[in-house]
């Protein structure tokens, strides 16, 4: 069996790769394993040092990982470099802080001496997708790998380069053989994968669907999970907001990626005192943006990653419109080779609209209409998502306040669009997922926090 890598910005075939069998898949567990008794009893110095070696790889290739990038997904060259930069920092951040993070802490109680250390789990399966295939894999790698765990990585089929080239870093920097592999399986062999016991935990980025799977089979398991889901992130405009900066700063989250981010703003909730004065800034924000050839310096927006989620990103634009939806800018497929699609913006967004319930994975915006500050935070609140949210507002407490206690989301932005950050804990709540991966509460996902009680 093999992988067919495919540009979506031409539709040629990149090259052709042989899948991994499921008995190859067994072997690997095992090697991996093997690796892992090795690993953890390295300090943390040793560990870091061979970590700082990845990021120094990644920043002298560069250029030639963000064109694996922009060729198997069509992320816009320019973003592919700036993507491989934030692996590189994930791996400094955490070569250098896990050490202090993963210190014993001491708890003063009857004992003796009573303590509770931090120590690795084994080997950890992770199932990544395409949209950022760097990105994902070094934000769960670094702190899995500096905790002293092993990982194993089952990517997403269509950027099986970026697999291996992420596999090559982590060679070439020196960690211990079969510490990271990656595993070409397709996705139905991935339960027969982590019913070994030598695989210790899960961690999955992508679908409600594919979570829901995995969660399932990790619980009968009685196997750790953590859950990076969908997001249909809400950005309110309150009236109060630098509508320029607004626009701007919505417009800059909604064409991340070329839309196909789940923190990427999707739904835009604007009070409709000024809302005409936003959707005009706004449109001429998103109009201004050039789609093209991911390969070129200037382009904002690629092709989508596949045509099949082309189509589906057009039914829901085109189901929205049918139920009362205006569509002021893009909404039709353009001619020619490739999985393009323009940025479009949607107005008059209700519920039961597509662009309302669902999330919109590429470059349409969905702009929605209230009255005042309460229906805005209840709107932001009505969806079953809760990954990411924002507030645009000159009154920085009542931003903090909205973003602090009202915001239903794992992470609430003022006046700046929703980012992920080595320093603060990433995840969501309600189909968003569960679990957190950055920050110290990323790394201590995946450890045994022991309690150590000396009498």
């Amino acid at each position: 069996m093999t992988l067919t890598a495919i540009n979506p910005a031409t539709g040629d075939v990149i090259n052709t790769y042989k899948q991994t069998s499921l008995a190859e898949a067994i072997k690997a567990v095992e090697a991996a394993h093997q690796a892992f008794s090795i690993w953890k009893e390295m300090t943390f110095s040793q560990r870091a040092e061979l970590m700082k070696s990845a990021a120094q790889l990644l920043i002298k290739n560069k250029e030639e990982y963000a064109k694996i990038m922009s060729v198997e997904m069509g992320k816009p060259i320019r973003q592919g470099r700036a993507e491989v930069e934030k692996c590189a920092w994930v791996c400094e951040y955490y070569a250098d802080n896990s050490a202090d993070m993963l210190q014993p802490e001491k708890v003063e109680t009857d004992a003796r001496n009573s303590f509770i250390s931090f120590q690795p789990l084994g080997v950890i399966l992770a199932i990544m997708p395409w949209n950022y295939p760097f990105w994902q894999v070094f934000r769960f790698a670094a702190p899995g790998l500096m905790a002293g765990n092993a990982v194993l990585l089952k990517h997403a089929s269509n950027v099986p380069g970026s697999s291996l080239a992420i596999e090559d870093v982590f060679k070439k920097a020196g960690f211990p053989e079969n510490l990271f592999q990656n595993l070409l399986i397709p996705g139905k062999q991935i339960n027969h994968v982590m019913e070994y016991p030598q695989i210790r935990a899960v961690t999955l980025t992508g679908s409600n669907s594919a979570g829901r799977s995995v969660a399932a089979n990790a619980g009968e398991m009685l196997k750790k999970s953590v859950l990076e889901l969908g997001g249909s992130d809400p950005y309110i405009v309150l009236e109060d907001a630098d509508l320029e900066h607004a626009a701007k700063t919505c417009v800059e989250s909604r064409l991340l990626n070329s839309g196909q981010s789940c923190i990427a703003a999707k739904r835009f909730i604007v009070i409709e005192s000024v809302r005409q004065r936003f959707e005009n800034l706004f449109i001429e924000h998103m109009r201004a943006k050039k789609m093209g050839d991911p390969l070129e310096e200037d382009v904002d927006i690629g092709p989508q990653a596949r045509l099949d989620l082309r189509e589906d990103l057009h039914r829901q634009v085109i189901q929205s419109i049918e139920k009362g939806a205006k569509c002021l800018l893009g909404g039709e497929i353009p001619k020619g080779k490739g999985a393009f699609y323009p940025a479009t913006v949607l107005s008059d967004v209700g519920k039961g609209m597509p662009a309302y319930e669902e999330e919109t994975f590429g470059p349409v915006a969905a702009i929605i209409s209230v009255e005042d500050e309460r229906e805005a935070v209840q709107v932001a609140n009505d969806s079953s998502f809760g990954l990411g949210a924002a507030i645009f507002t000159k009154d920085i407490k009542r931003g903090e306040r909205i973003a602090t206690y009202e915001l239903e989301s794992g992470c609430c932005f003022v006046n700046d669009f929703v980012k992920s950050d080595p320093r603060l804990p990433f995840g969501g709540i309600k189909s968003s997922g569960y679990g957190r991966e950055l920050s110290h509460y990323g790394i201590k996902e995946f450890v045994n926090i022991k309690t150590v009680y000396v009498k």
